[in-house]
């Protein structure tokens, strides 16, 4: 048995007891790091792009990319320190990087809603993506989200609802219950107003919005209990229900939403696929573990996950189908993938390992029977850096689809670094 099986045993072992989980990790980290030869703090093409000027830079989510139409601009959010708390109350400075113009920062606005996963969901508009930004904020009491002009620059308008996810051509978005996702996932949520369905295991209220761009009109599209009416399973009796990681697929017909319960401790995720009109709901996969995911196109996602036939692995899925293929069996940690936008690239991570090291791996889904990999980047993680309030690496493609960017603590903070994939794609 190698270290990934000995550690993912492990990890299973103690699943019912994050504390103790959480101490043995640190012990075994700290040994494995005291006793490695290993010194390095980064290897690879690695550039900084954001200030180093004493506050921490990052951009959010692998899913969404930072980079505007001309690959010029880059949307980042900037704070004091992100290191003590999953979802401060200071503001963060929403801006962009010129890289024109020696990587200038600019401010465009400020968020109260933020955390240090996925930021405040800020991303570029279709169907141009150059011309809105729209994040979330925080204000007159509510959560909401703000569209910014760069036309105009200034506030174009402030809609009802957080955004989760946002249509490709710009005219609705898919807003969760991010409250209650701040108590059961912290880093994912925001901490501005307390939930309201505490102490419901499974609350029937709604859990997943949509969101007219245009007229700001809210349509209510799933309760939690909708969830669990859904194909029922006995893990969910007694269980506590949670939405999370809505993704919109690439026509804007239907929508991804892994639906996760916890019983006695023990996580079930399955990812569930639907039309955004609620018809033709489909469980995709439901073998107990669902991690990170990916549009490939209309019809097929990428996926880490569970198969009890074969184990945890990258799988692309055929969507309301049952049809699957498993690629790079060697690459079994769990990582965020995404497609370049040619679609003939995959780039991926990994989380910090036993000696405190993440990689980032570029794959194709041929050149033999389960694809070529090869890692472009490896960085080191402060122990500061760990666990809820952890900097994950999120790589993301830019639009032409030559460079990645990531968010890395290799030096001591959070910061915005590109990875130039020139030379590595043909």
């Amino acid at each position: 048995m190698g270290f990934t099986e000995i550690e993912k045993a492990g990890k299973q072992m103690f699943e019912q007891f994050p504390v103790i989980k959480r101490s043995a990790k640190r012990v075994y980290q700290l040994a494995s790091v005291a006793t490695s030869s290993d010194k390095f703090k980064s290897e690879g093409d690695i550039v900084r792009l954001s200030p180093d000027d004493g506050y921490e830079y990052f951009y959010g989510y692998y899913d969404k990319s930072p980079w505007d139409a001309t690959d010029r601009y880059m949307i980042a959010i900037k704070v004091k320190q992100a290191y003590k708390s999953v979802a401060p109350k200071e503001p963060g400075i929403v801006g962009l990087i010129d890289t024109a113009n020696g990587n200038k920062f600019y401010k465009i606005g400020t968020t109260l809603s933020w955390n240090v996963q996925q930021s405040c969901m800020a991303q570029w508009m279709g169907p141009d993506f150059k011309s809105r930004i729209i994040y979330n904020d925080f204000r007159d009491g509510k959560y909401c989200s703000v569209i910014y002009s760069l036309k105009t620059k200034s506030e174009e308008k402030v809609l009802p609802l957080p955004v989760y996810d946002v249509a490709r051509d710009g005219s609705f978005a898919l807003s969760l219950d991010f409250s209650r996702l701040h108590r059961m996932r912290p880093g994912y949520g925001y901490s501005n107003l307390p939930e309201s369905t505490k102490g419901e295991l499974c609350p029937d209220k709604p859990c997943i919005w949509k969101m007219d761009i245009e007229t700001g009109e809210v349509t209510e599209l799933f309760k939690y209990t909708d969830m669990v009416a859904f194909e029922p399973d006995e893990s969910m009796v007694g269980a506590e229900h949670k939405v999370n990681h809505l993704m919109i697929s690439p026509n804007g017909k239907r929508f991804m939403v892994l639906h996760r319960w916890i019983q006695k401790g023990r996580k079930h995720t399955r990812l569930v696929t639907v039309n955004v009109d609620k018809t033709e709901m489909y469980n995709l996969s439901d073998d107990v573990f669902v991690s990170h995911c990916y549009w490939k196109n209309d019809e097929e996602i990428l996926s880490f996950l569970r198969k009890k036939e074969t184990g945890d692995h990258y799988y692309l899925m055929k969507d309301k189908t049952q049809e699957y293929n498993m690629y790079w069996p060697k690459l079994n940690t769990d990582g965020h993938c995404s497609y370049s936008p040619d679609t003939r690239y995959i780039i991926t991570d990994t989380y910090p390992n036993r000696k405190r090291i993440a990689s980032v791996y570029l794959c194709t889904e041929s050149g033999n029977a389960t694809g070529l990999i090869e890692r472009v980047a490896r960085v080191r993680a402060p122990f500061r850096y760990d666990n809820d309030c952890r900097c994950d690496l999120h790589p993301r493609w830019n639009r032409t689809g030559n460079k990645i960017c990531i968010d890395s603590v290799h030096e001591g903070k959070r910061a915005l670094y590109v990875i130039s994939l020139e030379r590595k794609i043909k």
